[in-house]
C-alpha cells in the first residue's frame, strides 16, 4: 500500500524524501506499539529498522520496551523464525 502525504516544506528542511518517509514511519511504528497494536517485532518490520534502533528510539521517546505480553513475544519469536529458519 502506498500512501502520499502532503508536508508543508518548512518541517522538512534538510532532509530528503526517503528520511522522511523512515522517520513518519518509525513515528507511527512507536505510537501503534505504545497504543499495544502491535508488537516491538512488528515495529521493526513495519519501520524496516533493527532491534537496537528501536530500543534507542523507545528510550529517547520515553516509551517502555519491556511492558510487552507474552503474546507479542511469541509473535516475536515466530516472526524471527520465520525470516531466519524458512
Amino acid at each position: 500500500m502506498q500512501l502520499t502525504l502532503d508536508i508543508p516544506e518548512q518541517f522538512v528542511q534538510g532532509q530528503n524524501q526517503s528520511q522522511i518517509s523512515q522517520q513518519i514511519k518509525l513515528y507511527a511504528g512507536l505510537l501503534m506499539f505504545q497504543s499495544g497494536q502491535i508488537s516491538r517485532g512488528a515495529v521493526c518490520e513495519f519501520a524496516e529498522v533493527d532491534i537496537y534502533d528501536f530500543l534507542v528510539a523507545c528510550k529517547k521517546h520515553g516509551i517502555s520496551s519491556i511492558n510487552t505480553s507474552a503474546d507479542a513475544i511469541e509473535d516475536d519469536i515466530l516472526r524471527f523464525k520465520q525470516r531466519h529458519y524458512s
